[in-house]
């Protein structure tokens, strides 16, 4: 019979455990794996104050010590981080394939820069004879550089949202609670920033070392 179904109050809570009593995998078990009988996984054990996890902890262990049966006590954010430490490996390659990708487009957004300033080299020799100095030309680059890169990472963003709920309904079995913390928002924002700022660096140097000369040479 189900008694109940449980909601979690804060956004990271597992909703996917499922609880039932033990009496009645107990009683399977003898019946289909008598070894495993009568045994238990682990305790959930409260305390009156979060100051004695640690004390009450040691006492317990200390209670089963060179027993057939010894425990690790610990607490429940401990046992939580375990199971996180042993998906760290995939998390670290996560981690470098994300800044492989911000490198690969940086490369992309660099040659795009470079390809658009050389064309208009023509352009930035007129400017510059009609008394535009390098602040200008500069700014028209970086400018440009910077709207290119925040449309992209704009687009990135949106759709961070819906790719993350697919992946973490996919993947639900090994991550229960997947969700896009604030940070990530804005380590992407500072990102396309990044992108922006490095891309525009040597094609706004180039245009406003050109000679006036140069520039218009290559009208034509």
């Amino acid at each position: 019979m189900l008694r109940a179904i449980y909601r979690g109050r804060d956004k990271g809570t597992d909703e996917t455990m499922f609880l039932f009593h033990w009496d009645y995998l107990n009683e399977t078990l003898k019946k289909t794996a008598t070894r495993r009988a009568d045994q238990v996984g682990f305790y959930f054990i409260g305390v009156t104050s979060p100051n004695l996890a640690s004390e009450v902890s040691q006492e317990i262990d200390k209670m089963f010590k060179n027993s057939l049966a010894e425990t690790l006590t610990e607490t429940e954010k401990a046992f939580a981080l375990s199971f996180i430490s042993m998906s760290e490996a995939i998390i670290v390659a996560i981690r470098m394939v994300s800044f492989v990708v911000i490198i690969i487009i940086m490369a992309v957004m660099a040659n795009t820069m470079a390809m658009t300033a050389r064309e208009r080299f023509g352009e930035y020799a007129v400017f510059k004879t009609l008394g535009f100095g390098g602040t200008h030309l500069a700014g028209l680059i970086f400018g440009e550089s910077f709207v290119i890169a925040v449309i992209g990472g704009a687009a990135g963003i949106a759709s961070t949202f819906p790719v993350a709920k697919a992946f973490g309904r996919a993947m639900d079995n090994f991550f229960p609670s997947f969700n896009v913390a604030t940070t990530t928002i804005y380590m992407d924002i500072a990102a396309s920033l990044l992108i922006g700022l490095v891309a525009a660096i040597v094609p706004a140097w180039r245009a406003v070392n050109i000679r006036v000369a140069d520039g218009l040479r290559r009208i034509g």
